[in-house]
């Protein structure tokens, strides 16, 4: 079982170093600060709008009323909660999620027990929440402290009124009480403030929770509230760094404060550097700034590129020497820039799509997210995402999409990030359909959202790219609106954060034309898939001619171990019902495998399984190839998906339970930054053929290697060998994509069913530097292709008569009726009757 950020306070005074009203160096000052996250909550399910009525939020803190509802985690989710009490069955597993619909029509309150014993004269109490999903009220000691609504902005109360605070023990029980309404219903109309709740990889049951920590600081009259390391690299290769701090001065006259602040290096050794200035503070908020020069600044790097130095800044606030506040932040110096894709006119690309990262080319290797981890986040653990970001490294990824279906992520998601030379390509919000209400509070509401967003993440310098949405013209009804929306919510971010922006994606739709976008702006390569059966991969790929692939998407069948935990044993072959609720095209699947194998490869479980990752992990390969050989006209890919967040068979490569599919070791070969590889035009040869093809390498790293040499096997389907060449060369340059040589072998004749290419990069000291695979087929090139567009037609047939997403067209019995659901489950059609 696995939960979420695990900080639990078991004390009964504030976990603080320093408090407010002491006297303490800057060096030594932390905030006091009080964690209400962990076990010691309890839940308790009323209909809705009754549990007011009930009177639930003035239960007396000193009682144990509380003690007999349900056990409770936070941060962590409503469904969790209730499948570890038992109210509900596991949702992943089976069709079990069809069954929890119920939960979202409940409102469910939340509360937690605690003693204060601190001293508090002369301080503020602030009760911090980092995270709601999506709407709920507050109370402590039945006060009520107020609303919100939105599941990625924090919120805030003042409650030093409120709070109980004493050294005898009848006097210092609190009690904070928080009531989660139902979540809605319509994503439109709350979208930007809440996660999308569809998609084909996910069903119709709404996540919602306290999801992110809860926590009480103390502070005195003067409170940071934000703090911002704005960073410019200037021309002589100094740095300038100008520390915006933001501070609330809650009382009603000006104060006299001192700021002090100091930079240092975080993961090197550097002298910090310090500075005080004193400041009169109006009533409300204020923004101050103290600026660094930095002549000889360590710059931060993608991992591909350079190193990942960081630097820490800390600002005190006092007054008389006695301290208010502290906050401390980690920020990286680096510059981020867009330039334009050469070989594309200004009528074919309204923007530029090239990214730089102190003045060096960052061609993006990158994967959708498809997170988080879990989209029911009492299931997920900060180990894991550590555990992710590691798994995306290995596979030589340099960037992570967060794309428009998905939140924006937890803290340790950038910081992990930020330390492994990960950027991040955002979507600040979910913004996963243009068809959005158009009057003025929802845009504020939504705008707002996504400034609270990035103010939360700015500091982290592994975010490079900001996007507003995810295929809104694609779905828009009003295109000019929804441009109108884009270019409003681009510039109040950009008043926070000078960030490259991108609109939306893709945008080579009709209503991205109507808007006035150009046909060439970005393509989701995702045609392979939904047209499947329209053109073998190797032919689809010559399509496609943009200088950016978003999403590229190809789906797979998570490994026989990990099926076992979410698919019925009666279920689990031939493919049950359960198979289809979770995703599996099964249509699909069995005509990718035909496109790769010739064969579609259902004689058992085992084969037919391993047989869908393969041809995911053979697409995405071929793919990624053929995209890379077109730098630098084209800048950029990312996968359509690296997780998704829940046990499924669909897109991802690392399935639900972080174990890698083998598609992920194709990417790992595909994603590698100096890369030998193949251009050929077909993948199906005949005996009497010679095998012809291109000798490729592509290098994103900015170092040059001289003489060189590229050995060429020619291999059997045993791999043993039928051909072996070797081809000097002169020097593979820096940061490059070209064609070095052809080959052409007539081997073919002794060769039955499919024979493999290897091909080995060596420096001139033999040292390897790249390899890679190819599995090639002996067949009719032409009558494969005839017979695949068979199945795509019959795929499309089946899809016009059941919607798309609707898995009964696989289960013909379940259809007709002839199956006795008392002893029987359905089986899928196109498979073998018996099980193994």
């Amino acid at each position: 079982m696995k939960y979420l950020v695990l900080l639990v306070s078991t004390c009964f005074a504030f976990l603080a170093t320093a408090q407010p009203g002491i006297v303490i160096s800057h060096e030594e000052n932390r905030q006091a600060v009080r964690d209400l996250t962990g076990y010691e909550w309890k839940m308790k399910m009323m209909l809705p709008g009754e549990g007011v009525k009930a009177g639930l939020h003035k239960l007396p803190p000193e009682d144990i009323e509380t003690l007999v509802w349900n056990a409770a985690q936070v941060p962590g989710d409503v469904y969790t909660d209730l499948w570890k009490c038992g109210a509900i069955d596991d949702p992943y597993f089976g069709r079990n999620s069809v069954k929890a619909q119920w939960v979202q029509h409940y409102e469910w309150w939340y509360a937690t027990q605690f003693d204060v014993t601190t001293d508090l004269t002369d301080q503020l109490v602030w009760l911090n929440f980092e995270g709601v999903d999506y709407s709920c009220e507050v109370w402590l000691n039945g006060q009520y402290l107020g609303k919100h609504e939105g599941a990625f902005s924090g919120f805030s109360f003042e409650v030093t009124k409120a709070i109980r605070s004493s050294k005898l023990r009848l006097k210092n029980r609190n009690i904070l009480m928080v009531k989660l309404d139902p979540p809605p219903q319509v994503n439109a109309l709350v979208a930007g403030r809440k996660t999308p709740w569809f998609g084909d990889y996910w069903r119709d049951l709404i996540p919602f929770g306290i999801t992110r920590p809860i926590n009480m600081v103390m502070t005195g009259a003067s409170r940071i509230t934000d703090l911002f390391a704005k960073t410019k690299i200037n021309t002589d290769g100094s740095a300038t760094v100008d520390l915006e701090i933001e501070v609330n001065n809650t009382s009603k006259n000006p104060l006299s404060i001192t700021a002090t602040s100091s930079i240092e290096g975080e993961n090197f050794s550097e002298t910090p550097r310090t500075q005080a200035r004193d400041f009169i503070l109006k009533p409300g908020k204020n923004k101050i700034v103290q600026t660094y020069e930095i002549p000889d600044p360590k710059l931060w790097w993608p991992w591909d590129l350079g190193d990942q130095n960081l630097y820490k800044a800390k600002v005190s606030i006092t007054q008389n020497k006695v301290n208010h506040d502290v906050l401390e932040k980690v920020f990286g110096i680096r510059e981020v820039k867009m330039e334009w894709n050469p070989g594309f006119t200004r009528d074919e690309v309204s923007f530029p799509r090239t990214t730089t990262i102190n003045g060096k080319f960052h061609f993006i290797r990158s994967a959708c997210w498809g997170g988080p981890p879990d989209i029911f986040v009492g299931r997920t653990s900060v180990d894991e995402y550590k555990k992710l970001i590691d798994l995306a490294k290995a596979a030589n990824m340099n960037n992570i999409r967060i794309f428009g279906w998905h939140p924006p992520e937890i803290p340790e998601f950038y910081e992990y990030c930020d330390r492994a030379g990960l950027t991040v390509w955002q979507d600040v919000i979910p913004l996963g359909t243009g068809n959005v209400p158009q009057d003025r509070e929802f845009i504020d509401r939504t705008i707002g959202e996504g400034i609270a967003v990035i103010k939360e993440r700015r500091n982290h310098p592994s975010l490079i790219m900001m996007e507003g949405g995810e295929e809104m013209f694609l779905r828009a009804t009003d295109p000019k609106f929804t441009l109108s929306l884009l270019e409003e919510f681009r510039d109040s971010l950009h008043t926070y954060v000078n960030l490259p922006f991108v609109p939306d994606s893709p945008m080579t739709d009709e209503a991205s034309q109507e808007a006035g976008f150009k046909p060439k702006e970005a393509v989701h390569a995702l045609a392979y898939f939904y047209s499947m059966g329209n053109w073998p991969m190797e032919e689809w790929f010559r399509t496609m001619d943009y200088p950016i692939v978003p999403e590229f998407a190809i789906t797979s069948v998570p490994s026989v171990e990990s099926l076992k935990k979410f698919i019925p044993e009666n279920e689990m072959w031939p493919p049950g019902l359960s198979w289809g609720h979770h995703w599996a095209d099964l249509d699909h699947l069995r005509a990718q495998n035909f496109d790769t194998f010739g064969d579609q490869k259902t004689g058992s479980l085992e084969e037919f399984v391993n047989a869908t990752q393969d041809s995911q992990g053979i697409i995405f390969q071929l793919g990624i190839e053929y995209f890379r050989r077109h730098k630098p006209r084209l800048s950029g890919i990312a996968l359509c998906h690296f997780i998704t967040y829940w046990p499924d068979m669909k897109w991802g490569i690392v399935d639900n339970y972080q174990q890698t599919k083998w598609s992920y070791d194709f990417v790992k070969t595909a994603y590698q930054p100096l890369l030998v590889n193949l251009n050929f035009e077909k993948r199906r040869w005949a005996n009497h053929e010679p095998f012809k093809g291109e000798v490729w390498v592509v290098n994103d790293l900015y170092k040059r290697y001289p003489d060189c040499t590229i050995k060429v096997d020619i291999l059997d389907s045993q791999r043993r060998k039928l051909s072996s060449t070797s081809h000097k060369v002169a020097a593979i340059e820096e940061n490059s994509a070209a064609k070095l040589f052809d080959i052409q072998e007539n081997v073919l004749g002794k060769v039955s069913d499919k024979f493999h290419i290897h091909l080995s990069l060596t420096d001139k000291n033999g040292k390897e530097l790249s390899a890679n695979d190819y599995m090639m087929l002996i067949g009719d090139q032409r009558l494969a292709a005839r017979k695949f567009k068979e199945m795509g037609t019959e795929i499309r047939r089946k899809n016009g008569k059941f919607k798309y997403g609707n898995y009964y067209q696989f289960f013909p019995a379940l259809i007709e009726g002839t199956y006795d659901s008392q002893t029987q489950n359905p089986r899928a059609e196109g498979f073998p009757k018996s099980r193994n």
